[in-house]
């Protein structure tokens, strides 16, 4: 299965690309968009919509992974990131794939098996699932692979439960 994983953000939006084969991790590729705060709100979230598209079709996404809002310290920056959730979620359901929302809990208990790990612990048990040499940089990148991984964690379990296939 190939999946995108999505680390929402008006100003950078990390995105990954990773194949699972029998609980196994390959990277494909990751990075970020970012967006111009001197363009409007609309266009900055219509183009990292559009981005993550484009490279849902180049890279034959199977499934969406995105990390979900889950604590607002800045109330007008999530507002902007649900904005940007949601035509994520429009875009990528146009293109007839499933897509899910983790809380940043539930990717690092998939990650690390720890809710309370930090950014550092998750992001070097990223770069070891994924049999990186080093942790993925820019961190919204190593972020989406995370939620990739999550993914997969999360549809293995669901198999061996018995319960729905994603």
């Amino acid at each position: 299965m190939i999946i995108l994983g999505v680390d929402p953000g008006l100003a950078n939006t990390g995105w990954g690309v990773v194949e699972t084969v029998n609980q196994r991790y390959r990277p494909v590729s990751f990075g970020v968009i970012r967006t111009d705060a001197t363009h409007s709100l609309p266009e900055r979230i219509h183009a990292i919509a559009s981005e993550l598209g484009k490279l849902a079709k180049m890279y034959r996404v199977e499934a969406v992974s995105i990390e979900d809002i889950f604590f607002a310290q800045n109330i007008s920056s999530s507002i902007s990131v649900a904005k940007v959730i949601g035509a994520v979620t429009h875009e990528m359901t146009n293109l007839g794939l499933d897509v899910q929302y983790f809380s940043p809990l539930q990717i690092k208990m998939a990650i690390t098996g720890i809710g309370r790990a930090d950014k550092n612990q998750v992001q070097q048990m990223v770069a070891l699932l994924l049999k990186m040499d080093k942790i993925p940089k820019p961190d919204h990148a190593a972020d989406a692979l995370a939620d990739c991984i999550t993914y997969a964690v999360m549809n293995s379990t669901m198999q061996k439960i018995g319960g729905i296939k994603r």
